[in-house]
């Protein structure tokens, strides 16, 4: 099955600054290794997100308030970690757009599975604050579109090894939508505790730092997918960091590029179940350039298998 891969080279252009982990090589990381995978992937131009597809989510004076801050020069900090620079915002756009065309392509029937290859990553995005290098909510912000194009229940499944605290933000009143998360505890932004459910449609499996390979996959299925089949979902999207890789500088977990399309398949087996087989992907983390891309090619392999 071939995977729809939208990207856009100008989201290289969020340049955060010299010794930033975020930084601009990550995305080309990906593209190179997908470019050097041989995988049959269907390439599409990610398209930037509209204002009133980013308002299905976030305050529109959030949304305004953002955009004024580009900087025509340098660089504006948000946060410690959260940076923008000339190029940021175009790119922010584009990495929700990605998203965004990746589920409508999936609502007109033009692909079953998709993966957006963006930066900057979304997770830690709140409605109303930009965190955690993340600028806009991009996978929270394409499950509110996918519901406007008829696919009422969207689950989200989060293996980057922070907790996506933006996504449960957004999610956690709504039981129409589906958040299961795996990742490292204790560690950066504190959130994902085990008894934060939301109204039962939140589900968080944290980990301790250094865990067996075994036990993360046992945590995964265990915790995660008997949940996921439970809500149903009409869609399901994945946040793939990559951050979980035993080589990254940011965490400390033991994963190898197999265990990505480990999990991958898990989801699809759920999938293939509850909603045909839909499955759209966004990056999000994963810092050790050469983790990051060889565990990119083996999550978009595993993306289209039948």
């Amino acid at each position: 099955m071939s995977v729809a891969l939208f990207t856009h080279p100008d989201m290289i252009e969020h340049r955060p600054g010299v010794g930033h982990p975020e930084r601009p090589e990550r995305l080309k990381a990906v593209l190179d290794a997908l470019d050097d995978s041989g995988l049959s992937l269907d390439r599409r131009a990610a398209t930037e997100a509209a204002v009133a597809d980013l308002e299905r989510l976030h305050p529109a004076d959030y949304v305004a308030r953002l955009l004024d801050a580009s900087p025509a020069a340098g660089l504006n900090q948000l946060d410690p970690d959260t940076v923008l620079s000339p190029g940021s915002l175009r790119a922010a756009r584009l990495a929700a757009g990605a998203v965004i065309d990746a589920v409508r392509a999936i609502a007109r029937g033009e692909t079953t599975r998709a993966f957006a290859a963006v930066r900057p990553p979304g997770h830690h995005a709140e409605p109303d604050q930009a965190m955690g290098f993340c600028l806009f909510s991009n996978v929270a912000v394409a499950a509110r579109v996918a519901q406007a194009e008829g696919m009422a229940r969207v689950a989200v499944i989060d293996f980057d090894v922070h907790h996506g605290n933006g996504t449960q933000a957004a999610f956690q009143n709504d039981a129409s939508l589906f958040l299961g998360s795996i990742h490292q505890m204790p560690l950066y932004p504190g959130t994902g505790a085990a008894s934060e459910t939301g109204v039962g449609n939140i589900v968080n499996a944290p980990v301790p730092p250094h865990a067996a390979r075994e036990a993360w996959r046992a945590t995964f299925s265990g915790g995660l997918m008997p949940a996921l089949h439970s809500f149903n979902p009409d869609l399901v999207l994945i946040s793939a960091g990559f951050d979980a890789h035993r080589r990254d500088p940011l965490a400390h977990q033991s994963l190898e590029a197999e265990d990505f399309a480990w999990a991958t398949r898990a989801v699809l087996e759920v999938a293939r179940s509850c909603c045909g087989g839909k499955v759209a992907a966004s990056l999000e983390g994963g810092y050790d350039l050469e983790g990051l891309g060889r565990s990119a090619v083996a999550h978009v392999q595993a993306l289209g298998e039948e």
